[in-house]
């Protein structure tokens, strides 16, 4: 029998490196909290700040469109009663819908988001989102700038204009939410 076209066991590189451990870690991250959550039937929440630091460890921007894919895996399933019009964004070239729970029993209210997009980067882009913005109070929702925050991310030059478009429908939608949540907020209390 001849060699064998394959190199031994024993001569095969350690694919464990510091460098492929450290360029995967973030997305492998998100994955086995994703695996855990949907065992345990329970959704993490992702903090703007964690996904901006796993972005700076990201170089790749390949590796960076497979940790927002795995993001918006993430997301808490939205009820498909909740597919509807009332709920559909406008100005997204894919299919989105958010909806908005508002929370009025501690003080000024918070705001609380489900959505679910047809597309796996639009998913990813509303888990991004949602970071931002869900569980805030509708006055903080409303004094972010969601372009200074998405600019860290260097989103704009690496999503397409369409997609660009649908991720600024999405904001002003939350923003709008938030507005309509503070100015009935007199008249939940």
């Amino acid at each position: 029998m001849g060699s064998l076209p394959f190199p031994s066991r024993d001569a095969r590189p350690d694919l464990s490196s510091a460098v492929a451990v450290f360029v995967d870690r973030a997305y492998i991250g998100v994955m086995d909290q994703r695996q855990t959550a949907e065992a345990s039937g329970a959704y993490p929440a992702v903090s703007f700040e964690t996904i901006l630091t796993d972005f700076e460890l990201l170089d790749d921007w390949e590796d960076r469109y497979r940790y927002v894919i795995e993001l918006g895996r993430t997301l808490e399933p939205l009820p498909e009663d909740a597919r509807n019009a009332a709920n559909k964004v406008q100005g997204c070239v894919s299919q989105v819908w958010l909806a908005t729970s508002i929370d009025p029993d501690n003080g000024p209210p918070r705001l609380h988001f489900l959505g679910v997009s047809d597309a796996h980067i639009v998913r990813g882009l509303i888990a991004i989102l949602f970071a931002l913005y869900s569980g805030k109070r509708a006055d903080e929702i409303l004094q972010i700038d969601a372009n200074a925050s998405l600019a860290k991310l260097h989103l704009k030059e690496h999503l397409t204009p369409q997609r660009s478009n649908g991720l600024l429908a999405m904001v002003q939608r939350i923003r709008r939410d938030a507005s309509v949540a503070t100015e009935a907020a007199p008249s939940l209390h």
